[in-house]
């Protein structure tokens, strides 16, 4: 059971990557992200998730150095953008990634989007980076479960992390057990909805608990075994989403959020995209 923000999950590969983290995805670059970004580590989080289709990892980067906490205590995420794919062109655009970031090495390194004849040769220079110690872990976001049983064909390392899109309206039911079943973590993004809280079930579950809707589904996520990475830009709303902690829903409230599911969507579907 996950009972403090400094709880974590261990990999694969026995990197240990926190529960919570804090997510920047349409945060603005900037003082936006850098008070941001302080905000969450001030409050506690020690996993900052970031992409360099964001257009923030320099803004992260300021933050991480600003923030008084020492890097190695914080797990510093970023990712592949679909127009970088390709092996010579992801240890490119890692390269620059670490510039702005200012960072010696990332925690995880992700492929952002399963671009068709692209990803496998993405996930070699992935591969590499890990061999050579600039990553800690790598993994994937928005694999499928054939994207990833094709990725394994000719792969050396299985990704130990698949972020997805996941929510009470989209549980992936079987892309889950799927990753657990081959030691891959799902993390969560867009965990609240893109602010689509507003369900009858989450507010009568929260009022028992004592608690927001957002801080329902976000406790439904880490008692699934989920990581999950809120954003947010108010202060006070990245403090509500990490006091999350003093409270375990029951089984029967599990089981009530689970059957919201309408595989709904907010984001693009991974198999009808073109970016």
């Amino acid at each position: 059971m996950v009972n403090s923000i400094k709880d974590s999950t261990t990999l694969h590969n026995g990197v240990r990557m926190p529960w919570l983290g804090f997510g920047v995805w349409q945060i603005s670059e900037g003082t936006s992200v850098v008070d941001a970004v302080k905000s969450a580590i001030d409050a506690g989080y020690r996993s900052i998730d970031t992409a360099a289709a964001y257009r923030n990892e320099e803004g992260v980067g300021q933050a991480i150095r600003e923030c008084g906490v020492a890097r190695e205590e914080l797990f510093i995420t970023t990712k592949v953008w679909n127009a970088d794919q390709g092996y010579d062109s992801t240890l490119a655009a890692f390269e620059q990634s670490r510039k702005l970031l200012g960072l010696e090495y990332f925690d995880l390194y992700l492929i952002h989007w399963p671009v068709k004849g692209k990803y496998k040769e993405t996930w070699r220079a992935l591969e590499k980076l890990y061999a050579d110690g600039l990553v800690r872990a790598i993994g994937v976001c928005n694999f499928q479960t054939h994207h990833l049983e094709d990725l394994k064909d000719g792969a050396s390392i299985v990704p130990m992390v698949n972020q997805v899109e996941y929510h009470p309206l989209l549980t992936q039911l079987e892309l889950h057990e799927y990753c657990r079943a081959n030691n891959i973590q799902l993390e969560a993004w867009s965990p609240l909805m893109q602010g689509n809280l507003d369900l009858p079930v989450l507010a009568e579950i929260g009022e028992r608990y004592g608690k927001t809707p957002a801080q329902v589904v976000l406790r439904w996520d880490l008692q699934n075994e989920v990581v999950t990475i809120p954003k947010s830009t108010t202060p006070s709303r990245i403090k509500s989403n990490a006091d999350i902690f003093d409270f375990t829903l029951a089984q029967d409230d599990m089981d009530r959020i689970t059957a919201l599911n309408q595989s709904k969507r907010f984001g693009p579907d991974p198999d009808n995209f073109n970016f």
